[in-house]
């Protein structure tokens, strides 16, 4: 990883670096930084938890930790090349449900020809892991999601199998209470009062409807993504697979639908 995004993501630990108490998981404040302090990783606990030095139970903020075995044993592996090394940690938020410290964390280099590594970002870049918004309702780096794109092109990590398609309902099904990736065109949308539906099949019971809640409708309409200009459209979403009549996606951050522009489908 090149020094560069790393320097900026500093700068951004920097800027955000206030003390935080018990700040909601929802808007700005999940955001806001702790102090930046240093610390070092001691062990890996499962689900990707970090145990650190200063006895901390952690994990790193805006990713998902992949559920196969395989993949999590590949993103352990990675993480724990780095223990024992100087990090530079700043956390974000409340603690998640479970009293983990939600944090962003830099390893500083070992020999002045090395650079400083970011764990998130270098599990993404590596494609180990996904960006997620978790319990919040806002993905604070963004950088994340971009950086997810060339490992799933070169089909690395978790991005070895093709991307979900909307369309097969058996197999998406057949993945609930999983989280997943899924793609297609978006066929119909249909606002309510209290939510939005975005169906990417005709019939709900062959294949993906996402339902989006209220707020986060009205965050992607400022963001030009109305009933309008999704119609049609290729959509890459995340989350949690529930099964009602067919296989749907709650969404409750507009960061976990991206709309993205000349891309080609990557779905089987």
């Amino acid at each position: 990883m090149s020094a560069a995004p790393t320097r900026c993501l500093l700068c951004a630990l920097l800027v955000l670096a206030v003390p935080v108490g018990a700040a909601p998981r929802t808007g700005a404040e999940s955001c806001r930084g702790s102090a930046l302090h240093e610390d070092r990783l001691d062990s890996l606990a499962p689900r990707g938890e970090l145990v650190l030095a200063s006895g901390t139970r952690a994990v790193l903020a805006d990713i998902h930790w992949p559920e196969a075995e395989s993949q999590a044993m590949e993103a352990a592996t990675f993480l724990l090349g780095f223990r024992g090394r100087t990090l530079t940690v700043s956390a974000r938020g409340e603690d998640d449900r479970w009293g983990r410290a939600r944090i962003e964390a830099v390893a500083e280099p070992i020999a002045d020809a090395d650079d400083p590594v970011d764990l998130a970002a270098g599990l993404v870049a590596a494609g180990l892991a996904q960006a997620d918004a978790g319990e919040s309702d806002l993905v604070c780096r963004t950088d994340l999601i971009a950086l997810e794109a060339e490992p799933r092109v070169a089909r690395r990590g978790i991005w070895r199998e093709a991307v979900l398609d909307a369309r097969d309902g058996p197999a998406l099904v057949a993945l609930a209470g999983r989280f997943v990736v899924v793609e297609g065109r978006i066929v119909g949308v249909g606002e309510r009062s209290d939510r939005t539906y975005l169906d990417f099949v005709r019939n709900s019971a062959d294949g993906l409807t996402v339902t989006v809640t209220k707020r986060t409708w009205r965050i992607m309409q400022a963001r030009g993504l109305t009933a309008l200009t999704l119609r049609g459209r290729l959509a890459r979403v995340r989350g949690r697979v529930e099964v009602r009549r067919g296989p749907t996606l709650d969404i409750a951050s507009a960061d976990m639908i991206e709309v993205p522009e000349g891309e080609r489908a990557l779905t089987r």
